[in-house]
């Protein structure tokens, strides 16, 4: 007895004085985040559904994604402030406005604080993020609600005579557990338009003007069918870093990123190109139906702290009146040394050249009634007001370079 008792005591001993830090297991617990067996009766219907987070600290560390391409067109996970309506699910999309999308209540997908953490297409995998990161929800962050926006392409299944439910959702895997890093997600997009029977760059670019550092850890590509590679850059005195170059119509998963452990600093320039190509007898304008088109690029980073970024978006106008070269810092991104893989399908050797370029630029207010246009009024006050709040509290985004559309100078 005496031997076991000096033993334990031996081995607390070495505990104590180890120079090795000891990691104790993380207790995991999965949140089911589904569609409660929803029936939408049109195609291109948006369905929200939302579960309230508690007052202490949840951590996300993983996503489970449980849909199929053929009936989910995409997932986007956000995290709200407030949702956009109270109801079990609502219509959350520009088809709305439509009197057959099963009688849902209308609603924007958040009512204030929008935040997105996660999306999914193209029947993506699963993701599990790096060792000590994690999306902080709950407790004293902002995110008082987790928000699931489906984008139903194809409804034939739900229709009589089959009738069928959908349970399309994510599963999160979530700890209580601090995690040293917080993870958040940056979205660079675009407007415009592209002409028939044309090659075109839709492209866009912010200013990095937050008092932190962030680490691009994984990236994220989405196009409809026009898209054939969308990449994206951290541009720093003039030097452009690859921070992901993906096809589009691959599975839209985040990927790991191009350059492992890159930072981006206050000061530095985020952009990002879509090269789209149409063969198609008629334009096709950026929206939100599965027959239109989108250009999106996230970024999901972490920094080392509690702290992420206050901006969430970078917009443009796009084609056929605004490019890099009509960014007021166009100057500083040393156009000449844009990748020549800018515009080059992995795996691929040929660049895709544009064939269609833009006119005179001009104020802006066209590019915003595009958006409306696109997107619903509901959703575009929604990101707005995202906007320019921040720009209330932070005079560092005074200057129009900082605008959600880039304007020509």
């Amino acid at each position: 007895m005496l031997l076991y008792v000096l033993a334990i005591l031996q081995v607390a001993c070495w505990t104590l004085t180890s120079s090795k830090a000891v990691t104790l297991p993380t207790k995991k617990t999965n949140i089911e985040l589904l569609m409660p067996d929803v029936q939408p009766k049109v195609p291109d219907t948006y369905l929200c559904h939302s579960i309230k987070m508690n007052k202490t600290a949840t951590y996300i560390t993983g996503f489970v994604p449980h849909a199929q391409m053929e009936t989910a067109h995409h997932m986007l996970l956000y995290g709200c402030s407030e949702p956009g309506d109270d109801a079990a699910v609502w219509n959350c999309g520009e088809m709305a406005q439509s009197d057959n999308t099963g009688n849902f209540k209308l609603g924007p997908t958040c009512q204030s604080g929008s935040k997105i953490l996660y999306a999914w297409a193209m029947d993506a995998t699963s993701l599990d993020l790096p060792q000590g990161v994690a999306f902080k929800v709950g407790g004293n962050t902002n995110v008082n609600y987790l928000v699931l926006q489906v984008h139903y392409k194809n409804v034939d299944k739900f229709l009589p005579p089959k009738s069928e439910t959908d349970n399309s959702g994510i599963t999160l895997v979530t700890t209580k557990t601090p995690m040293p890093k917080r993870a958040g997600v940056y979205l660079l997009g675009t407007m415009g338009s592209i002409p028939q029977h044309s090659t075109v760059y839709m492209e866009s670019a912010c200013s990095f003007m937050d008092d932190l550092d962030i680490v691009p850890f994984a990236f994220r590509t989405h196009t409809h069918q026009l898209g054939k590679v969308v990449s994206g850059y951290r541009i720093r005195d003039g030097e452009w870093t690859e921070i992901g170059r993906q096809n589009p119509r691959l599975p839209q998963m985040f990927y790991n990123a191009t350059t492992p452990n890159m930072d981006v600093s206050k000061g530095d320039i985020l952009a990002a190109r879509c090269t789209m190509k149409n063969d198609l007898d008629h334009e096709v304008r950026i929206g939100s139906t599965q027959n239109d088109e989108m250009c999106n690029f996230y970024i999901m980073y972490y920094v080392n702290g509690d702290q992420i970024m206050n901006r969430d978006y970078c917009f443009s106008a796009g084609p056929d009146t605004w490019y890099w070269d009509d960014f007021d810092r166009a100057d500083e991104m040393n156009l000449g040394a844009v990748p020549k893989t800018a515009s080059v399908v992995p795996g691929t050797s040929e660049v895709l050249r544009q064939t269609s370029f833009g006119g005179e630029g001009n104020d802006g207010e066209t590019s915003i009634d595009q958006l409306v246009e696109s997107l619903g009024e509901a959703n575009v006050e929604e990101l707005l007001k995202e906007l320019y709040q921040s720009q209330r509290e932070d005079d560092l985004y005074t200057d129009d370079s900082y605008d959600l559309y880039p304007r020509r100078v």
